[in-house]
C-alpha cells in the first residue's frame, strides 16, 4: 500500500507542480475549515460508500456541497447507500478514517471503488486532497490531478450535483 511519502516521491518524479501544506489532523469539513490555514484552491469532501451488495464507491465534491444519499443512489443505479466502516477503508483503500482522497485509489489494485468527481470541482482550477493522511494536505491545478489518476489507471465519472448524472466519463 501507498503511503504519503510515496505518493509524494511519484508526483515528484513526474515533475508535477504542486504545494504541500502541513496542518493539524483534520477528520471533518468543520475542522478543515478552522485548521487549514490559507490554502488556495478548491476544498473538498470525500465520501467513501457501500451498498448492499458490497459494491464500493468514492465521491470528492465540494467541502459545501449538500449530497442527498438517496438520490445518488437512485442515478448510479447502486441501492441503498451507506458509509463503509473503516474495516472496508483500510482494506480496500488502505487508509484510516479523515484520510479519504482519491489519491487512495491508488491502492485499489484490483478497481473495486467506482470514483465520482463532482462537476465543480472538475470545473475549479485548483484542488486540495490529503495525500493518504489527513496532516498534510497537496494542492495542484485540477486538470493535473485528472491526468495523473486517469494516467495511474483510473476511471473518473464526472457527477453533476445538480441534476443528479453523470455528465462525462473519463
Amino acid at each position: 500500500m501507498l503511503t504519503k511519502k510515496d505518493l509524494l516521491e511519484i508526483l515528484s518524479a513526474k515533475a508535477l507542480d504542486f504545494q504541500i501544506h502541513d496542518h493539524d489532523p483534520l477528520y471533518t469539513v468543520e475542522d478543515s475549515e478552522k485548521l487549514r490555514g490559507e490554502i488556495k484552491g478548491a476544498h473538498t469532501k470525500n465520501l467513501f460508500l457501500k451498498n448492499k451488495k458490497n459494491n464500493f464507491f468514492l465521491l470528492s465534491c465540494d467541502e459545501n456541497a449538500k449530497v442527498d444519499l438517496k438520490r445518488f443512489s437512485k442515478s448510479i443505479e447502486a441501492k441503498n447507500l451507506s458509509f463503509a466502516n473503516s474495516e472496508y477503508l483500510e482494506k480496500l483503500l488502505g487508509i484510516k478514517p479523515g484520510s479519504v482522497s482519491p489519491y487512495a485509489l491508488l491502492n485499489d489494485n484490483n478497481d473495486v471503488v467506482e470514483f465520482y468527481l463532482d462537476e465543480t470541482l472538475f470545473k475549479s482550477e485548483t484542488i486540495n486532497f490529503h495525500p493518504l493522511i489527513n496532516t498534510t494536505t497537496i494542492s495542484l491545478k485540477t486538470s493535473v490531478f485528472v491526468d495523473f489518476i486517469i494516467e495511474k489507471g483510473k476511471k473518473i465519472n464526472i457527477f453533476s450535483l445538480e441534476s443528479y448524472s453523470i455528465v462525462d466519463i473519463l
